[in-house]
């Protein structure tokens, strides 16, 4: 699960980097930010589980 998470969080930063730099693809960077955002909760909720 949380190799899913580590490639969701590459993948992410990578289109949101496309997404800065190609002004034509500008929608690739909400793509990004998105996967970023749910690769981060996907890392929270595991630590919390590992806590608890």
């Amino acid at each position: 699960m949380i190799g899913l998470a580590i490639g969701a969080l590459v993948i992410g930063i990578v289109l949101l980097l496309i997404g800065v730099f190609v002004e034509a693809a500008k929608f690739l960077l909400w793509v990004g930010l998105v996967i970023v955002i749910l690769a981060v909760i996907a890392a929270i909720i595991r630590y919390i589980r590992r806590g608890a």
